[in-house]
């Protein structure tokens, strides 16, 4: 099988290229390194089986041949990302996801697409089921990534419908492990560095608000059974415990070992105070659910964050 990975030099990109080539497929890599690693690239072209294209999938396509999976990782995803590349995002969840749907189509590939939890925005409804519509600020602070992933929802089912695009949507869940970016402004990567450093943790507000982790690889798992599977109804992929960010410090603390304290500063804007998905529907279609736990995973992350600061310093 020969599969195209948009934004393999992301975070989730990357851990799915490789994890398909690992099991012996052929993959061509794209991105254009907005907020990619040009390390992660590097990495993958250890693999005989890896062609990379740098483009901006906010521009056409070229033909590729033989692609018969594409998975779309592409999106600035985090709130550092919001503030400073809106229009970006909303250029890649628009256009960029378009220029996808009619590769796909064009192709005679499945299409696997990265929608978000973010798409629920403040949730009432708790846990998130598929079939909510969600409670977005359209033009909050985070609208640009909220209201992109929905219009790329939108986008790929109305592809679907008019010239039955194969399309599949995962609305990915807060996902964590290796390779995340430092700075990319996220609560667990921060916490990390913040700890490993001996530095006060930061929390936003007063840290009650939760949120569901789920280690990357049970993730791109998740990811790879969708694209396999034959409904373009979206699917929530996330780990269905819940937890305070408060207590997620506190474990993240314990896990490097540091002698950091906790502080607060004011709550960010329209941050969600609740998140966890009800995973039923993956359950039921895909035979998918998370295995990894918090503990073993968030071990996992310190000591590749530890790993790395110790590079730095040699």
């Amino acid at each position: 099988m020969r599969a195209l990975v948009v934004g393999c030099a992301g975070f989730i990109g990357f851990h799915l290229a490789d994890r398909l080539l690992r099991e012996g497929h052929d993959v061509v890599g794209m991105d254009n390194f907005v907020t990619g690693q040009r390390r992660n690239v590097d990495d993958l072209k250890a693999h005989r089986q890896f062609t990379f294209v740098e483009h901006d999938i906010v521009r056409p396509l070229s033909p590729i041949e033989g692609v018969e999976r594409v998975y779309n990782l592409a999106c600035p995803p985090s709130p550092v990302d919001f503030k400073t590349k809106s229009l970006e995002i909303l250029a890649t969840c628009s256009q960029g996801v378009w220029n996808l749907a009619d590769f796909a189509r064009d192709s005679n590939a499945t299409i696997t697409h990265s929608s978000t939890s973010e798409v629920y925005g403040d949730p009432i409804e708790h846990p998130q089921r598929e079939t909510y519509w969600g409670n977005v600020n359209p033009i909050g602070p985070r609208s640009a990534y909220d209201e992109g992933k929905r219009f790329g929802e939108a986008l790929l089912i109305a592809h679907h419908r008019r010239f039955g695009t194969e399309v599949r949507v995962a609305r990915i869940f807060n996902t964590y492990g290796p390779r995340m970016r430092h700075n990319d402004g996220r609560a667990l990567p921060t916490f990390i560095d913040q700890a490993l450093r001996n530095e006060p943790v930061t929390i936003h507000g007063d840290g009650k608000q939760t949120r569901s982790f789920c280690f990357v690889t049970d993730l791109v798992d998740g990811l790879i059974r969708l694209s396999q599977s034959d409904s373009p109804e979206p699917v929530n992929l996330g780990n269905p415990v819940e937890i305070t960010i408060l207590e997620v410090a506190q474990e993240v603390i314990k896990a490097a070992g540091s002698k950091s304290g906790i502080t607060h500063t004011p709550a960010d804007v329209d941050d969600p105070r609740v998140r966890r998905p009800d995973i039923s529907r993956a359950q039921e279609r895909l035979g998918w659910a998370p295995k990894v736990s918090r503990e073993d995973g968030v071990a996992r992350t310190v000591a590749w964050f530890a790993e790395e600061k110790q590079a730095l310093t040699r």
